[in-house]
């Protein structure tokens, strides 16, 4: 089994079912709206929200957020991981009724008490999220940059990528740049090519989230090949939200072979019905890739992490380890 990498996954869309079913009854609520059967249910992207944004707020105290960061990235070390950086969301820390410190504290303290158990390392993204406001996403820049928490190492934004427009978030990616943090922008996933070209122009991320459809401009592929940007790909993901209707039609393999840096990833894993070993199972059945090719992406995904270089090259001296 290749050792594993995750660079995108947002940390309460990885909550599973029957997670989110114990916090409902903790917090008497109904969640057969949500949950059939076992598992999420939704039809198109904003269900999917609605879906999201209602198990999400089932995690309300310090001790709930360290649980699920415990278990997701306990988890993965299990599937063979050895190293996860997840999304979080101030916003959903207010609406929880948590400070955002609070509130990133607790999912550090989930994600120490994973690697004490099982050696993975873990760091947070800090993101804003588009449909909320620029105001909303300045706000946790400002954040992720006072924080102080040494788990956070990056800034993104998320959400519904139909809304705003990326030269409203730059001011907020110059307050991360500034403090250090890495940078990546979710892009070219449910709006075409151009909101890649846009984060390219605007953004000048080091890496972008999904990104699949710039497939659809070669100009495009070649600069995100020569400029050497990483992208976060989620294929299940892709699939499941009808990005494309078969793997056979994503774009992954032909990225790839166009010279551009690509990572497997499970964004919402319980959502879309995957998990980052099914992510590395649909490549290796779909996408032809060897144990040997496989190892290759986790070598991106662990050069491309925002981490310190100490904490990288241990990581990397674990992948060579095993690829010997």
């Amino acid at each position: 089994m290749p050792l594993k990498a995750e660079l995108h996954c947002h940390i309460e869309g990885a909550a599973p079912p029957e997670l989110v079913i114990r916090q409902a009854q903790k917090y008497g609520k109904d969640t057969s709206p949500y949950i059939q059967n076992g598992s999420f249910v939704w039809h198109d992207f904003s269900s999917f929200l609605a879906a999201y944004d209602f198990s999400s707020d089932l995690f309300r105290t310090e001790e709930d957020y360290a649980r699920l960061a415990d278990h997701y990235l306990t988890s993965l070390a299990r599937d063979g991981a050895i190293y996860s950086e997840v999304f979080t969301s101030p916003d959903h820390a207010v609406r929880a009724g948590l400070s955002p410190k609070t509130y990133t504290d607790a999912l550090g303290e989930g994600m120490l008490r994973a690697k004490a158990k099982t050696g993975i390392e873990g760091r947070m993204i800090v993101t804003g999220v588009r449909h909320v406001g620029v105001e909303s996403i300045e706000q946790a820049a400002r954040f992720a940059a006072r924080c102080g928490n040494p788990l956070v190492t990056g800034f993104g934004v998320a959400g519904d990528e139909r809304i705003g427009e990326m030269e409203d978030y730059v001011r907020a990616f110059e307050i991360a740049r500034e403090a250090g943090l890495g940078i990546t922008i979710h892009a070219g996933e449910l709006t075409g090519w151009e909101t890649v070209q846009a984060a390219l122009d605007h953004i000048r991320p080091s890496r972008i989230g999904h990104g699949v459809r710039a497939i659809e401009n070669p100009d495009l592929v070649r600069r995100i090949a020569d400029e050497g940007i990483v992208l976060e790909c989620c294929p299940g993901s892709n699939i499941a939200l009808k990005v494309y209707e078969t793997f056979a039609d994503h774009p992954f393999t032909a990225l790839q072979a166009a010279g551009c840096k690509v990572t497997l990833n499970s964004d919402d894993p319980p959502y879309f019905w995957t998990s980052l070993k099914r992510e590395y199972d649909i490549a290796a059945e779909h996408f032809a890739m060897t144990e040997k090719a496989l190892a290759a992406v986790t070598r991106t995904a662990i050069e491309a992490a925002f981490v310190d270089r100490k904490t990288k090259t241990a990581l990397l001296a674990r992948l060579n380890a095993v690829a010997r």
